[in-house]
C-alpha cells in the first residue's frame, strides 16, 4: 500500500526555510519523503508517536538531527507533515 502525502501551506512555508538553512540535506529530505510514500514503517524512519502537547501526532527522522513531525491518518492513507527541523525545533 502506498500513501499519498498532503502538504500545507505553512509546512511548504517551514519546509522553505528549512531547504534554505540546510541545503545540504535536500537529497535526505527528499528522500524521507519518498519512502514516507511508500512505506511509512521502514526501519530508518524510526517512525514514532508523540506525546504531550504533540499527542496525536508522529515523528520521523531524516537523520539523526533533523525529523519531521506529521499527522499520519492510516484509514485514508494520507500523510500530513506539520513541521521539519531539529530536535529541538520540532518538538518544543
Amino acid at each position: 500500500m502506498s500513501y499519498t502525502l498532503v502538504f500545507t501551506a505553512s509546512y511548504n512555508r517551514r519546509a522553505g526555510k528549512f531547504l534554505k538553512r540546510h541545503p545540504e540535506l535536500k537529497q535526505q529530505y527528499l528522500k524521507t519523503l519518498q519512502l514516507l510514500e511508500l512505506n511509512p514503517y521502514h526501519p530508518s524512519l524510526r517512525l514514532h508517536a508523540l506525546g504531550g502537547r504533540l499527542t496525536g501526532l508522529q515523528s520521523v527522522s531524516i537523520n539523526i538531527s533533523y525529523r519531521i513531525t506529521m499527522a499520519f491518518l492510516i484509514e485514508a492513507a494520507e500523510i500530513i507533515p506539520v513541521n521539519v527541523g531539529t530536535h529541538d525545533d520540532v518538538y518544543r
